[in-house]
């Protein structure tokens, strides 16, 4: 079970009145696209759309629904200084009581929509890994941490997924399509093995390897005497976040590499995006 399908199943169990809101229409700009919903129930939230002064109002009508016992209501909402914002926009919300059918359906969708989230492996579980790793647990993505050491590995939080692997390379192998790779090993030999099977799938939205830029000259160089393609070489990031900061210290590292990848996936995912046309979640639960 994923973390988003427990919090959604815990959700359930305190909230059997609840209301499901979903942006049925959004016109000009708007702080979620359309189809995002959340869940409101008397005391508690699953989900948002955007916060700010839109949602506030959206949860309040949710409650007023609730207490009353009203099954359904639309809602046509301008986001300009009528509400207190300036997107500009103009969205309609849908808010319905979940009953049994709803419910198991959201159940499907939150549970598919972990399914495709992208995954995320990090080699290294030392302490840029281990700072990187609580970041990327915040995000939507599906993480886990690789390493040969397991006393390493046991001091991240349980929550995040971990793997002891003797051959740490042979998982890009096997890595599902799409997955991202992060190379923080305490061992350079093992850097470059792992970074010689990332960048061998083509598949992949981002590759990147903690280092300077003589390690990068020293990988290149590995790579090329053992056959790699020197166009392959493009994809690597390497030293991994590269907003010319300067600081050396795991936590920043940590932090701009974790916006680094997150934009390499966002970039492949806008590809993937626009051959999509959007569909409302009202389609999905039916009516």
């Amino acid at each position: 079970m994923t973390p988003r399908t427990t919090e959604l199943t815990t959700f359930f169990a305190t909230n059997p009145d609840a209301i499901v809101c979903e942006l049925t229409s959004v016109r000009g700009s708007s702080p979620r696209e359309q189809g995002t919903f959340m869940l409101v129930g008397p005391a508690a939230i699953f989900g948002t759309i955007g916060g700010g002064a839109l949602e506030y109002m959206v949860i309040d009508h949710a409650r007023r629904l609730i207490a009353s016992g009203r099954a359904e209501e639309a809602m046509d909402v301008p986001l300009g200084p009528e509400i207190g914002q300036c997107c500009g926009g103009r969205v309609e919300v849908s808010l319905r009581y979940v009953d049994a059918a709803i419910r198991e359906r959201l159940a499907a969708l939150v549970m598919a929509e972990d399914a495709a989230l992208p995954h995320v492996f990090v080699f290294g579980a030392g302490h840029v890994g281990r700072a990187l790793a609580q970041m990327l647990a915040l995000l939507p993505v599906r993480l886990e941490v690789i390493d040969t050491r397991r006393e390493e590995l046991d001091l991240l939080p349980q929550t995040i997924a971990s793997r002891a692997v003797a051959m740490p390379e042979a998982v890009v192998r096997t890595a599902p399509q799409g997955s991202s790779y992060v190379i923080l090993t305490h061992d350079h030999a093992l850097d470059f093995l792992i970074a010689q099977e990332a960048l061998a799938r083509t598949d992949a939205p981002y590759v990147g390897m903690v280092g300077s830029e003589t390690k990068r000259a020293r990988f290149s160089s590995w790579f090329k005497t053992e056959g790699g393609d020197a166009k392959a070489l493009e994809r690597l990031v390497l030293p991994i976040g590269q907003q010319g900061l300067g600081d050396k210290r795991p936590e920043v590292i940590a932090a701009l590499a974790a916006a680094e990848i997150m934009v390499h996936i966002g970039q492949r995912e806008a590809e993937i995006a626009r051959a999509r046309t959007p569909k409302s979640l009202g389609v999905v639960i039916g009516r």
